[in-house]
């Protein structure tokens, strides 16, 4: 296996669950009265309608969305909206969500860094944001081993990817340039064939060995090693510290100016689902598959989700410093020109909530809006 290039993005930590700080006091005085005056207030706020009747959401049927699956199967998120109603809306792949996004169609959606930056820059910075992080991880290039047994032997196969110029295409195409290979990124034809399937019809293709293997996002990962292919590369092996943005929280530009209190509210429901999900890893992986059979009609089997849950790291955390590199990738495969990217954070109602909350704050990279 040869070693990948060195990253050269700044790391992110990503967030993990702490306790809210104990008061030092012993229940009375002026830092007792402060916390009861901010419950008080607290109460308050959470008994006002909020200025939305209805919040369309967006996210994909994979585990790399658990934040979603779970916090709308639980309840978690409609808990925070006091009324306001969640219109859920399922999607495949990220540039058919930016698509509603921009058409005025959707206004939060989870998704990956490269829609998230294609959506930014072809609007000129003036239809998304990004606002919280939701997940790392969980990307795998699963193969047939009776095919490839070693990532030299990749070449001249074909190899699935969910859509052109999605996170896992740009990934495996950046991967594919590190090696020395040429592939076109328009055509997918080069030294390897890269063949955009949809995650749906990906395991099918794989037994039918229209594909010879395919970097894609949990479960399809774990879906293709159940039906007897091997994991040939975790793509957490390539970035420093294991970590990467693979699912961003994005709004519209134009719901958030109109509705902030709705966009926070839905925040906290995210921190709060993240939270627990940490906190229940057995109840949560159990609630992401209820919500994929509500999805789909059937649930994933427990030698695909057993694998594939570990392998993905919650976090509220966008890890910005990784969509940074995320595209660069992008430049080099020429789906992109070089990105103006400032501006595409709003980290500002997330910080909140997480303050609120007794956890750290989050970094925009230098990336945020002014």
């Amino acid at each position: 296996m040869s070693a990948a290039r060195p990253l050269t993005a700044l790391r992110a930590l990503a967030v993990t669950a702490t306790l809210p700080l104990l008061l030092t006091a012993c229940g009375y005085g002026s830092e007792a009265k402060k916390e009861d005056d901010k419950a008080a207030t607290t109460a308050a706020d959470a008994g006002k309608k909020l200025s939305a009747s209805e919040v369309r959401i967006g996210y994909f049927p994979n585990l790399t969305h658990a934040t979603a699956l779970v916090g709308l199967q639980e309840g978690l998120i409609e808990k925070e909206l006091n009324g306001t109603k969640i219109k859920p809306q399922s999607f495949n792949a990220g540039p058919s969500e930016i698509e509603a996004l921009n058409g005025g169609s959707l206004d939060i959606g989870f998704i990956g860094p490269s829609p998230s930056i294609n959506g930014y820059v072809k609007s000129k910075g003036s239809n998304l944001r990004i606002i919280s992080g939701s997940a790392s991880g969980g990307v795998k290039l699963v193969v047939n081993p009776d095919k490839i047994k070693t990532l030299d032997d990749l070449k001249g196969k074909k190899i699935a990817t969910p859509q052109k110029g999605n996170t896992q295409d740009v990934a495996f195409l950046n991967w594919i340039s590190e090696k020395g290979w040429k592939v076109d990124p328009e055509s997918g034809k080069g030294d390897v064939s890269v063949v955009r399937t949809d995650n749906k019809v990906t395991p099918d293709a794989f037994k039918q060995g229209s594909i010879d293997g395919a970097w894609v996002p949990e479960p399809t990962a774990s879906k293709l090693v159940s039906d007897g292919g091997s994991v040939l590369l975790d793509e957490t092996a390539l970035w420093p510290d294991k970590k990467f943005v693979i699912t961003n929280i994005i709004v519209s530009q134009k719901f958030l100016k109109e509705h902030p209190d709705v966009v926070e509210a839905v925040l906290r429901g995210t921190v709060k689902t993240n939270e627990w999900i940490h906190a229940n890893q057995d109840k949560a992986k159990a609630s992401a598959n209820a919500r994929l059979e509500a999805e789909g009609g059937k649930p994933l089997d427990a030698k695909v989700i057993d694998p594939a849950w570990p392998s993905i790291a919650i976090t509220d955390d966008p890890l910005a410093a990784t969509l940074k590199t995320q595209s660069e990738w992008a430049v080099k495969a020429k789906l992109i020109e070089q990105p103006d990217l400032a501006g595409i954070y709003d980290l500002t109602l997330l910080n909140k909530v997480l303050k609120a909350a007794g956890k750290p704050e989050v970094s925009d990279a230098g990336l945020g809006a002014k």
